[in-house]
């Protein structure tokens, strides 16, 4: 009766501990959330990152842009579509996490009020001149053709400095939106082309942009309504258009997110089907317990998800691809212990693992840091989920445990032994040699490291496409002149030269939009301070507050740039940087810009490719030279994962495929399998277990199997990555036989009764499959 007593109790504990656990996982599960806002894509811990959130502090973040069409000429800028235009722009300028927004027709109504207002304030200002000098001279006596002299000398000098103003910044007719003659002659030229300080919004005749600019620091989520809000507000409006296009980085990083939260529980349920049922067809325990490294697995993710969630970061793009990962190989340890590996080589490999997938943490881009540091908690929770589940199971019979006659299995291993020696070392050489040769192209692989590619396979890309082909531009960069006063006549001169350099040396790359010297362009080409303190006083706040801040220690002048070209944005910058003049004394001055932010990832991305290969190896190796009792196996696993992950590069640059942040660091990833396959396989060599040697091929068709899934993704760079990581899987295994076979010879122990160890790989698989 005690017993049961005592037995009850244990029961009732463990259950409560295991209920208030489970709830633990469930609530910080519940609390975790995903988001892909382009700060997941930007290099961190950067000063270029520093300067693009100052200016987007200043003027607003990268835009979401509105692209509205029709099919005939001038249709958007009739009276009737001009006010519904400017009722739009309203609208959207009261959206909750708008910073500014500028479209066509607020720059005109801007415009139009500011000419009212100017000219009222000059013909009150002439009037009183005139008044003036006509009194004085009435006053002192004089004639009347004598005042009328005196009244014109006195307005000629205001007419000098104020006539051709008045002639160049105010067309012909009442300044309103109502005049077709004024609204013409402000946005376009003479011959009907958009004039160039308005093509950010006026790009052709028969489309119009607005840019509706988010607010620094706004989480994803609130970014995500902005744009939704946006999208809701110009379907709602009563523009009559024959196209309307919402994109825009924001967008793109909105739409991501949106396919993202669809394809994690799609990718996810897939991988957790794909494994489940690779352990259950495959006869390797009993049936009842063949989903054991299933289960431990799915303890480890969410488990892991969980400590996210409690801890309020982010899941990020990464966790498309961190359920199947995490399913294929946290599932790879219970699977080794349940066959009765020694913990300690299990331990090795399992902090092996996590140690190769932590060192994606020193990766530049942070969607990459975050899934090693996820995968890294991930290995490590799901090894002591597969301990525990395994020291349970572990009495249950294992179907590997067959009889097999000893002696014919090891006069069948003695005898392929001889014969394919000479060829495993051959075999070994010959992968050393591709090895090295793909190590040496590592330099010469092509790195994508740019958003739209991240996003390629979205169709939001193609209406992307399209605003980059009307707008003549698919990003904007920003040259940022910082100083105690930019309106100087010196600051104003310099930004007028580099604009002037920007666009004769590189037009074709760099088109001009928004900036102070085309704003303060009617001022002539050497204005003096009292002319642009005037000429600033008289442009709308509303047009300046986009490239001036208020307190004039902070101007901008934009241009228009190609974001696809990401390694040609680097040269463009450091080209760019390297003519302008210096700046005056006590100015300084930047190119920032997501465009600039990409173009700095791609560079921090290609110069660290050898270093983060590297750690991700020796981490491993390290790992496993501290916990495994047998240095060798530690050094034939590091070998393993140089040869194989050399293999993988010379494979990539022999299909000419191009590296992502991703797949760039292929190293770790093919560590993490290739040293766990060999320090296994040697375990089994050594030990002559043919069940130890098939649990090595199972969990390899298990992790390609998984990873496979990965392809299901319509992302093209999770495809990659998917793809890349099952062929690393195989090349790995394969490696790790050719790796295993040529150095151990002469360690193998006695044969156990019934366990021969198989003599080729296929008859390994066969006994897997059988």
């Amino acid at each position: 009766m005690r017993v049961i007593r005592k037995i009850n109790r244990r029961q009732v504990v463990y259950a409560i501990a295991t209920g208030l656990l489970t709830a633990l996982v469930v609530l910080g599960v519940t609390q975790s959330r995903v988001e892909t806002g382009i700060d997941s894509f930007l290099p961190a811990r950067d000063p270029a990152v520093s300067e693009y959130e100052e200016l987007s502090t200043s003027f607003g973040g990268d835009p979401v842009v509105v692209l509205l069409e029709t099919e005939q000429p001038h249709q958007l800028f009739e009276k009737t579509q001009l006010m519904r235009l400017l009722k739009l722009e309203g609208d959207l300028s009261r959206l909750s996490g708008a910073a500014g927004v500028y479209g066509p027709a607020t720059t005109l109504n801007q415009i139009a009020g500011r000419a009212q207002e100017l000219m009222a304030e000059l013909s009150g200002r002439r009037d009183a001149l005139q008044a003036r000098a006509r009194s004085k001279a009435r006053q002192a006596g004089k004639s009347d053709g004598e005042v009328a002299a005196a009244v014109e000398r006195a307005t000629r000098k205001f007419d000098r400095r104020y006539g051709q103003l008045l002639v160049q910044s105010l067309p012909t007719g009442l300044p309103t939106l109502s005049n077709q003659s004024f609204v013409s002659s402000v946005l376009f030229t003479p011959d009907g082309e958009p004039r160039p300080q308005w093509k950010f919004v006026v790009p052709s005749e028969k489309a119009v942009a607005i840019h509706v600019r988010p607010r620094q620091g706004l989480e994803q989520s609130a970014t995500d309504e902005l744009v939704a809000s946006v999208r809701a507000a110009v379907g709602s409006a009563e523009v009559d258009v024959s196209r309307v296009t919402v994109s825009g980085v924001p967008a793109l990083a909105e739409k991501l997110g949106e396919k993202v939260r669809y394809e994690v529980p799609l990718l996810g349920g897939a991988a957790l089907l794909a494994v489940g049922l690779c352990f259950l067809i495959v006869p390797w325990r009993r049936r009842r317990s063949r989903l054991l490294p299933l289960v431990s697995a799915l303890a480890g993710t969410a488990v892991t998800v969980s400590v996210f969630g409690w801890l309020d970061r982010p899941l990020s793009l990464g966790v498309v691809a961190f359920l199947p990962v995490l399913l294929a190989v946290g599932s790879d340890f219970a699977t080794y212990l349940t066959q009765r590996a020694q913990r300690r080589v299990v331990l090795a490999v399992a902090c092996a693992t996590s140690a190769s997938f932590g060192a994606l943490a020193i990766s530049p881009v942070p969607f990459v840091r975050d899934l090693g540091i996820a995968l890294s908690i991930g290995v490590l929770l799901s090894f002591v989920a597969g301990l525990l589940l395994a020291a349970r199971f572990a009495g249950q019979e294992n179907r590997f445990e067959q009889s097999v006659p000893r002696t014919a299995g090891e006069s069948r291993v003695a005898t392929t032994r001889r014969k394919v020696r000479s060829r495993q070392v051959a075999a070994l050489f010959a992968v050393a040699v591709i090895a090295i040769a793909g190590w040496a192209m590592l330099p010469k692989l092509s790195v994508q490291s740019d958003l739209e590619d991240l996003v390629d396979g979205l169709p939001a890309l193609t209406q992307a496409e399209h605003v980059e082909h009307v707008l003549g531009a698919s990003g904007e960069i920003a040259l940022v002149m910082h100083g105690d006063d930019v309106t100087s006549p010196e600051a104003l001169a310099w930004m007028r030269q580099a604009r002037d350099i920007a666009v004769t040396r590189y037009g074709d790359l760099m088109h001009p939009g928004l900036s102070v010297p085309e704003l303060l362009g009617f001022l002539g080409p050497s204005p003096s301070p009292k002319q642009i303190e005037a000429g600033v006083r008289l442009l709308p706040p509303y047009l300046s507050g986009a490239v001036l801040r208020p307190d004039a220690r902070e101007a901008v002048m934009y241009f228009g740039v190609d974001f696809n070209d990401v390694a040609g944005l680097g040269q463009l910058r450091d080209g760019l940087m390297d003519q302008l003049p210096p700046p005056p004394r006590g100015y300084e001055v930047e190119l920032t810009g997501l465009p600039i932010l990409a173009a700095r990832g791609y560079e921090l991305v290609s110069d660290n490719r050898y270093l983060i290969n590297g750690v991700g190896i020796a981490a491993a190796g390290f790992v496993l030279a501290l916990v495994l009792s047998r240095r060798k196996d530690a050094l034939r696993a590091v070998t393993t994962a140089v040869l194989a992950t050399g293999v993988c590069f010379f494979a990539l640059w022999l299909t000419g495929t191009s590296l992502s942040p991703i797949t760039v660091a292929v190293g770790p990833l093919v560590a993490a399998v290739g040293c766990e396959f060999t320090v296994l396989l040697s375990e089994a060599v050594r030990r002559r277990d043919r069940r130890l040697q098939q649990s090595v091929m199972l969990v390899a068709m298990v992790s390609a199997v998984g990873y496979l899934v990965l392809g299901l993704s319509v992302l093209a760079a999770i495809q990659q990555f998917g793809l890349l990581l099952a062929a690393s899987v195989l090349l790995s295994l394969v490696t790790a036989m050719v790796v295993v076979s040529a150095t151990t010879a002469g360690e193998q122990r006695p044969t156990p009764p019934g366990n021969a160890l198989s003599s080729t790989p296929s008859e390994a698989l066969e006994g897997v499959t059988r």
